[in-house]
């Protein structure tokens, strides 16, 4: 089948449930490297091995919700969607970033990572659908955020790697266009205008400024270019219609 879920969140429970010390970050690297000395056997590099409390909560939430059974439902149904032979063999495993207390993950940057840079998870066959310790959870969210994950592995598994403004809104259009999250952008008018300038640039600031507004810019030390918040995925999903 294309797409297969195998759960973690039980693992990483175990493993955030120890002390924050030296032994659970050589556990983390057992789990994400297994058998292996030098590659990724399972696709955890989004969790923060060495994550605070709140992460352990947010992980609970998730449990809670039963989010992996959710998720397991949304790929049942997307595989009878598929034609067959459309992908074989991707493990999607659920990821938990944290943009609240890890120091070593930026909000924005690991999102763009997450979607446009997964290159080396389609080689290896996963798709990791990433949570955020800084977000609310509810089961439409997880079923939407799954779904759109496993069109972006898809799209990515038949396209070359997002280099221009044009080739990460190609995708995303394709995603919200296939995952049912098409919609009306109020400010398409002055996106198209931008989008149109700077459709060939392949500046990375100013992908992501136009995927994630001002406030991501300068949070980065970026200059801003008068962006509204997620203007480039609003006007992706627009695109859609």
């Amino acid at each position: 089948m294309p797409f297969q879920l195998l759960p973690v969140l039980d693992q990483m429970r175990e493993l955030y449930e120890k002390p924050r010390d030296f032994h659970r970050f050589k556990e983390y690297l057992a789990l994400l490297m297994g058998d292996s000395r030098d590659d990724m056997e399972l696709p955890i590099g989004n969790f923060n091995p060495m994550a605070k409390e709140h992460a352990l909560e947010k992980l609970d939430e998730l449990r809670a919700l039963k989010a992996e059974a959710v998720a397991a439902a949304v790929l049942t149904e997307l595989n009878g969607r598929l034609q067959s032979g459309t992908a074989t063999g991707f493990k999607v495993v659920l990821s938990l970033a944290d943009d609240l207390k890890g120091g070593w993950t930026n909000r924005f940057t690991t999102d763009h990572a997450s979607k446009f840079r997964i290159g080396p998870l389609v080689k290896r066959h996963f798709c990791t659908p990433v949570f955020w310790t800084g977000e609310e959870y509810h089961p439409e969210k997880i079923r939407t955020r799954v779904t759109e994950y496993a069109f972006r592995t898809l799209y990515r598994s038949a396209h070359n790697n997002p280099e221009t403004l044009e080739d990460h809104i190609e995708q995303e259009a394709y995603v919200a266009r296939m995952a049912g999250t098409a919609r009306h952008y109020p400010g398409s008018r002055n996106a198209q205008a931008f989008y149109q300038a700077n459709r060939d640039s392949d500046n990375y600031a100013l992908i992501l400024n136009f995927l994630y507004g001002d406030d991501a810019a300068a949070q980065l030390g970026y200059r801003t270019l008068g962006i509204e918040e997620d203007a480039g995925y609003q006007y992706a999903r627009h695109l859609a219609l």
